[in-house]
């Protein structure tokens, strides 16, 4: 799991402005939510066997015959997918509960369902019992769809306008850590046995426990106080603890604004995203940035990358597939350093066209594998690329993103819509790829490929780019000017500050 003194001075290494201890412990203990979602994708990827044994023993002892191989394939489908089902729901209550509780105390109950869900997968063999495993799945599909949202939005609001891309990209790197770390403790010779199994997919419990005792120590979203709660002395304490700063005026300044202007319109409600010009266009913008993550493909490679690795030839394929996991963490990493360089909307794009390219030369690897052995090398040279060129963009940004295009009114709406299309194109990722990989073949890469090239041309013509933007720059961007003026927009003030806003050169008010 993660060092809290090695992620402290990374940060106060790699960032400008300083990074204040109590931000780094406030985004590393947030992010043990994201963890916890990485885990559980990655966790019963190679064990997958082992667990269908255990299946077909339960199956024998109720019904004394084997399993037939379609129902096993149905049930294990179900255990992949329902993880995703129980993510559709809670995410789509990220806002409600994120306003009722606040960010902090909403992450803190949020813990339960961990408990819950790992406690009901590592009981699921001693009970011989696989809807236990299926509904612990279930639960813990809930918990990280909840965190899903409530991660992003409270990094994106205590994180400074200048390092808010770099400290979001922490919680992709959170979840792909914890995918690495489900792969490795996954080996046989580790956790991924007959009988250590149950361990395997119950040891999430540890991080829950890990997060609830340091979400005390870490303070409540500022602008959630001031421009939700209208607590000033509350919100002023939380931006001195993050900031290290006595003097914090510009910062509640801004806040005001925005304040100000979300006291000028109704509460923004779902229907509301889609009925009003003022949100449309974004609201579709981040529907479609999430749709191009999770439609991407990489959940396939993610949720199956042993068999992948199997059919294409491979001798070791679960040390292929920690291959992959290590490349995921790496380029993770690599985007860390280059989202406040080189912009959102450029890595995005990069990410994009680089995965397809990777996507058609899988394809033309896994047709030829039969004919050309050595193919085998080329399907796994670009399955890492794939995941490699998914870190760089599509697998980070979309997450913080859609926190940067709303301001504090209708974000936690937009989040929960953005969440929702998350996970329902991860559920039907999730259960539909096996079936769609036996149908395709070799060529199941392609669909993907098509979808990448749809989302490329979506994203260079109406995606705008918001590095250096406050949110409210970038909320009024829309309703200021239309879509092809967006990145104009955002170009003439980019290298405006929080300050600048208020009233200096470059702003856009």
């Amino acid at each position: 799991m993660f060092n809290y003194c090695e992620f402290s001075g990374m940060l106060g290494r790699l960032l400008e402005p300083t990074v204040t201890g109590t931000l780094a412990l406030s985004v590393f203990t947030a992010v043990l939510g994201s963890f916890q979602f990485g885990y559980n994708i990655g966790v019963i990827n190679a064990p997958q066997k082992i667990i269908e044994a255990d299946y077909n023993a339960t199956w024998v002892h109720r019904y004394g015959e084997p399993i037939p191989t379609a129902t096993l394939t149905t049930l294990w489908s179900l255990s992949v997918a329902i993880f995703s089902i129980g993510g559709m729901i809670s995410s789509f209550c990220v806002g409600v509960i994120s306003e009722w509780l606040g960010r902090r105390k909403a992450m803190l109950i949020n813990n339960l369902f961990a408990f819950i869900g790992g406690g009901l997968m590592g009981m699921a063999k001693i009970s011989r019992s696989f809807e236990m495993m299926i509904l612990g799945r279930f639960v813990i599909g809930a918990y990280c769809g909840l965190a899903s949202g409530l991660v992003p939005m409270y990094v994106g609001e205590i994180a400074p306008t200048s390092l808010r891309g770099a400290l979001g990209t922490l919680h992709q790197l959170a979840i792909v850590t914890g995918i690495l770390i489900a792969q490795v403790l996954g080996l046989e010779s580790l956790l991924g046995s007959e009988e250590l199994w149950p361990v395997l997919v119950g040891v999430t419990v540890l991080p829950t426990v890990l997060q609830m005792v340091l979400l005390p120590f870490c303070p409540e979203s500022p602008r959630f106080l001031y421009i939700i709660r209208c607590q000033e002395h509350h919100a002023k304490s939380g931006l001195r603890r993050l900031t290290g700063r006595q003097e914090v005026g510009d910062m509640l300044a801004e806040m005001k604004e925005e304040k100000r202007r979300m006291d000028m319109e109704r509460k923004v409600s779902i229907a509301e995203l889609f009925r009003s010009p003022m949100y449309r266009q974004p609201i579709i913008i981040a529907i479609l940035l999430q749709l191009s993550q999770q439609l991407s493909g990489v959940n396939a490679i993610f949720y199956y990358s042993t068999s992948i690795f199997q059919k294409a030839g491979v001798q070791s394929p679960v040390y292929a597939t920690i291959g992959a996991g290590v490349v995921n963490c790496a380029f993770t990493v690599v985007s860390l350093f280059l989202v406040e360089r080189t912009g959102r909307r450029t890595l995005h794009m990069l990410g994009l066209s680089g995965m397809c390219g990777c996507a058609i030369v899988m394809t033309i690897a896994l047709a030829l594998l039969d004919s050309v052995p050595w193919m085998s090398y080329i399907s796994m040279l670009a399955i890492f690329g794939f995941v490699a060129f998914f870190e760089v963009g599509p697998g980070p940004i979309p997450w913080f993103f859609v926190a940067e295009l709303f301001s504090q009114g209708p974000r936690p709406a937009a989040m929960a819509v953005a969440g929702f299309s998350n996970w329902t194109a991860n559920f039907i990722i999730g259960f539909g790829f096996q079936y769609l990989a036996e149908l395709c073949g070799p060529y199941v890469f392609l669909i993907f490929a098509v979808l990448l090239v749809f989302f490329l041309i979506f994203t260079f013509f109406r995606v705008p780019e918001t590095r250096g933007k406050t949110f409210d720059q970038i909320s009024a961007s829309f309703s200021k000017h239309p879509p092809a003026m967006m990145d104009l927009d955002m170009e003439l003030g980019k290298r405006s500050t929080e300050l600048d806003y208020l009233g200096g050169e470059g702003s856009l008010d």
